[in-house]
């Protein structure tokens, strides 16, 4: 999990996110965000990548405003900044202007060190998100995530959930927020391996990506895998849905870069590039003909039909077919 300095203020007039791992870097960025627009709703956000900040570009997305709007500036990959630029940055962190919260994310390591200790000198708030290479940290990441959606979880459950999913943190995220919005009680490692055995050869994400891609007879194969390893319908309509609209949202967004697009779609920047490969040959009438199949495939699996299994196989075909309706 991220670990903060005592000094941990979201709206301070400047937080460095330091470390690797993007599901973390993410978070330190939305609890800024959502910390300033909690204090005023119209609060601009610039989510901008090394290349994006030039120099003079800082002065001019901190210079005053007309409005004297709140205003929170991000600038990803700090550590790849031009000499120039790292001055500009040196010089606006010996007077931060009001109303602005500027978010620097640092890999943390010798490349832009300077930077960094400059941003440390001046007390900025740190939050550390290092890369989570050991088993025992997904773990404890996966422990403080049901403690922080206020969730019991067995030892064993936890234990269990990391060795299906591996280390993908946004995949071990992902889980605990479905075990938590569909199991009362307690969770314990009966529930994680009736939702998650096999999980780590043939996810339900597996499933969805090859149906969006137009890939019918791979999402199939997949979708008997699945099943046959015990992961829940459920779980496979889920993302089932996820994967059209995400389809649908992006198909239908101005165009624009990664950041700018995942910052108005709610999605991260790498799933953006993602959908934008998957999405040829998607048409509108196709994304609503999807999301009606997979609707009564959740339907299906919920009880309402005879052959749950039939009818995530009819939805993965509709979808596959919905994904080559621009030929």
């Amino acid at each position: 999990m991220a670990r903060k300095t005592a000094h941990d203020d979201p709206l301070a007039p400047l937080t460095v996110a330091v470390g690797q791992e993007d599901l973390l870097l993410d978070r330190a960025v939305q609890e800024v965000v959502a910390a300033a627009r909690a204090s005023d709703a119209d609060t601009d956000v610039r989510d901008l990548t090394s290349d994006q900040v030039q120099p003079g570009t800082l002065a001019e997305l901190t210079s005053p405003s007309l409005f004297a709007e709140r205003k929170v500036v991000v600038v990803r990959n700090a550590q790849d900044l031009s000499a120039d630029t790292v001055k500009d940055v040196k010089a606006y962190l010996g007077s931060p202007a009001e109303e602005i919260t500027l978010v620097l994310l640092h890999a943390g390591g010798a490349k832009g060190k300077g930077l960094l200790d400059a941003a440390r000198k001046v007390g900025a708030r740190e939050v550390a998100c290092p890369k989570m290479t050991k088993p025992a940290d997904r773990l404890s990441f996966v422990r403080s995530e049901f403690r922080t959606l206020g969730r019991s979880a067995t030892p064993e459950a936890c234990q269990a959930l990391v060795d299906a999913l591996g280390s993908d943190l946004r995949e071990l995220a992902s889980a605990v927020s479905q075990l938590v919005a569909d199991i009362e009680g307690t969770i314990d490692e009966a529930v994680v391996a009736r939702y998650y055995t096999g999980r780590a050869e043939a996810s339900s994400f597996t499933v969805a990506d090859r149906a969006v891609e137009g890939r019918a007879a791979e999402a199939l194969e997949a979708l008997r895998w699945s099943l046959a390893t015990g992961v829940a319908p459920v779980l496979i309509t889920s993302a089932l849905a996820q994967g059209v609209r995400a389809i649908g949202k992006l198909s239908s967004a101005r165009g624009g870069r990664p950041a700018d697009l995942a910052r108005e779609l709610g999605m991260p920047p790498w799933k953006i590039d993602r959908v934008r490969q998957q999405m040829r040959g998607w048409t509108p009438d196709g994304v609503a003909a999807a999301l009606t199949a997979v609707a009564e495939a959740d339907a299906g699996v919920k009880g309402g039909g005879d052959d749950p299994e039939y009818a995530l196989e009819k939805a993965v075909v509709s979808v596959a077919r919905a994904a080559r309706a621009r030929g």
